[in-house]
């Protein structure tokens, strides 16, 4: 079936920790839509599936934003130039993961890629689409 088959408000709960010590409390609600009808999927599966899919961003995406290209140490304030570099984080991702995929990108990680890419070798990789 195709369609909005159930709606599902999740309430959060949010505990920032330091040294042991909660330094900031936040609570919400999240709102999901899901094409699953109610025999599909019972509330502890899709729990998992939203919590699977956090993990999958805050795992993948954020972690090589953080890690491989060092975002949360950026000392950038501006609002345009932080999303001028975001989108720049983006593009040499993407980059990498179109030459991963084709078996072209010859380190297996972001920073080593990165090290050997030049800014006249990513045009041409834009340019031929990857």
């Amino acid at each position: 079936m195709i369609g909005c088959w159930q709606f599902i408000a999740l309430w959060r709960e949010r505990l920032e920790l330091r040294n042991g010590e909660i330094v900031n409390q936040s609570q919400e609600y999240s709102f999901y839509v899901t094409s699953l009808v109610a025999e599909e999927a019972t509330a502890e599966q899709l729990a998992q599936h939203i919590r699977g899919h956090w993990a999958a961003c805050e795992n993948g995406s954020h972690y090589r934003r953080d890690v491989s290209l060092g975002e949360d140490a950026s000392q950038i304030s501006g609002r345009n130039a932080a999303q001028a570099m975001a989108t720049l984080r983006n593009l040499v991702l993407g980059l990498f993961e179109l030459q991963k995929d084709k078996e072209r990108a010859s380190s297996p990680n972001v920073p080593g890629w990165q090290r050997k890419m030049t800014a006249s070798a990513a045009l041409q990789l834009i340019k031929k689409g990857a």
